[in-house]
């Protein structure tokens, strides 16, 4: 719900007219837990990022050393982030046969779509409250809508890391309500 308040300064003409449009804040069943906690308070592991011509099988590899579900594909040449590689999917792709452990990752990789879409810009700084709207389309209790979150500077020009649902469920677990 949001509310929008108008304050005209009592000394000032109309152009001195401000509107402020604050939103009630995103509310669940969770929300008692954060506590003010950010996402840094996850402590999520530093982002492994890979190229897309990188082979699946070193994706497959890194991911499994790390006990990472989701990586992070990045532009060889600008780091630009162009998409990710979630691992359970890859090893459907692999079991089905539709690629290879020496094809590369742009065979399988989730790409970014960037055209008409605003992107949520999720930073070590981000409240728990929006991490957790953002994983549920923004609808309180409702179905989880994202299975990850990546994590970037406030310019997104450097990928920090990723967020997983799981990062937050484990985090609600060990705090009392």
């Amino acid at each position: 719900m949001a509310t929008t308040l108008t304050h005209q300064p009592a000394a000032a003409g109309p152009a001195a007219t401000t509107t402020t449009t604050t939103t009630a804040p995103f509310s669940t069943s969770w929300s008692s837990r954060y506590r003010g906690a950010t996402v840094e308070d996850l402590d999520p592991p530093a982002a492994l990022s890979l190229n897309p011509s990188d082979a699946i099988s070193l994706a497959l590899l890194s991911a499994f050393e790390r006990e990472y579900t989701h990586l992070t594909v990045v532009d060889s040449e600008t780091r630009a982030l162009l998409g990710y590689i979630s691992i359970p999917h890859l090893q459907s792709l692999l079991e089905a046969g539709r690629v290879k452990p020496s094809d590369p990752l742009s065979a399988a990789m989730t790409r970014f779509q960037r055209k008409g879409r605003t992107y949520r810009v999720i930073t070590m700084q981000t409240p728990l409250e929006e991490l957790e709207a953002f994983f549920r389309g923004n609808k309180p209790d409702g179905e989880w809508q994202e299975e990850f979150a990546v994590i970037t500077d406030e310019n997104r020009r450097f990928v920090l890391g990723v967020a997983t649902v799981q990062d937050l469920e484990e985090f609600v677990k060990r705090r009392p309500a």
